[in-house]
């Protein structure tokens, strides 16, 4: 009796075996009757190069803590205020919040945005809300620190 299962087990075995071989064969004449579409890609040049803007800065006009005249150029994410992880420290500063304002280089324009700060950003003279693109001239009020902004060239 179980010699006849072991038989019957074997010959199963081989039936479904030649049932796969089948199919897979079957799939891939199939594959082979349609053609396949050859993908013969074009070089691509590269785009061409994007003007670089000139760096844009902010010069200090008055302030409790920095030196009036210098200049703080704008190469990329800036972050103003009296926290110890800014890019602008702004400690000696009484009105300015630990992260008050950041200005970012963007690739048209220069853009500041108030960051929630207890006492405002001001941009000539008028409380920022939400963010705001610069032009030459403005002059920006953190606290008790004013800065004018130069447009890279």
């Amino acid at each position: 009796m179980v010699e006849q299962l072991l038989l019957a087990l074997k010959i199963g075995f081989v039936v479904l075996l030649y049932l796969f071989i089948w199919r897979v064969i079957r799939v891939a004449s199939r594959d082979m009757q349609v053609g396949q579409e050859s993908m013969i890609l074009t070089p691509s040049r590269p785009p061409p190069p994007v003007p670089q803007r000139a760096v844009g800065g902010l010069v200090v006009t008055s302030s409790p803590e920095l030196e009036v005249g210098s200049r703080i150029p704008i190469s990329h994410e800036l972050v103003a205020g009296r926290g110890s992880a800014v890019d602008i420290a702004l400690e000696a500063d009484g009105y300015a919040s630990g992260r008050h304002c950041r200005i970012v280089r963007g690739q048209e324009a220069d853009v500041i945005e108030d960051l929630h700060s207890t006492n405002g950003t001001f941009v000539n003279g008028q409380r920022l809300n939400g963010s705001r693109t610069l032009a030459q001239g403005d002059t920006i009020t953190i606290g008790q620190t004013q800065f004018a902004y130069e447009r890279g060239a």
